[in-house]
């Protein structure tokens, strides 16, 4: 036997050991209009659970770049969000939370442009999440310079509610001020994976 066959079926191992633990790895996605608390659930779900999360790369996007944004932009920041998703896999134990996903990269550019870029149409039917949780609309709306929307919070949460049922994706809807928020979102989380 050659003597690098170790070697390579030590390589093989360890590739068969870590496509286990992200075939384990429980991708869900925090979704849902403006100033609903989104990005604070995804922490706080991170920190309940000891995991990663993936912060909204178009907040960092703009910050760095500006408000004023055009069409492209949004394509950018799509695959951008996809990176940082994809990095963020490696330190993420059990469950990786995600703070935004394509569904609502594509609600934004056909709100605000009445189409949507056939790559981010693509990862919506391909990127698997295994779970969506959809934050409601019962929060107060905070201003923002980077919030477009206050006045279509209701029209746009019944947008992301046909999203996920044309598409058939799981999710469930979050609800809930403070701490409530969490315990109601954690809930579903354990109701939706009970039997793992």
């Amino acid at each position: 036997m050659p003597p690098w066959d170790g070697w390579n079926g030590n390589i093989k191992s360890r590739v068969r050991k870590h496509i286990n633990l992200l075939d384990k790895l429980r991708k869900i996605a925090i979704t849902g209009p403006e100033s609903t608390g989104k990005s604070m659930l995804a922490s706080d779900l991170a920190v309940f659970y000891g995991t990663a999360w993936v912060p909204e790369y178009a907040r960092h996007y703009l910050e760095v770049n500006g408000p004023a944004y055009r069409e492209e932009d949004i394509l950018t920041i799509a695959k951008g969000q996809l990176e940082h998703e994809t990095a963020a896999e490696a330190s993420a134990s059990k469950y990786l939370f995600c703070d935004t996903e394509f569904i609502v990269t594509k609600v934004w550019s056909v709100v605000k442009y009445g189409r949507c870029h056939p790559w981010i149409l693509k990862q919506i039917e391909k990127h698997r999440y295994d779970l969506f949780l959809l934050c409601d609309i019962d929060l107060p709306w905070e201003f923002d310079p980077l919030r477009e929307h206050p006045g279509m919070r209701k029209e746009l949460f019944e947008l992301y509610c046909r999203e996920l049922d044309s598409m058939g994706l799981p999710y469930a809807v979050i609800n809930g001020t403070g701490i409530d928020r969490l315990y109601n979102a954690v809930s579903r989380i354990h109701e939706y994976f009970k039997d793992e």
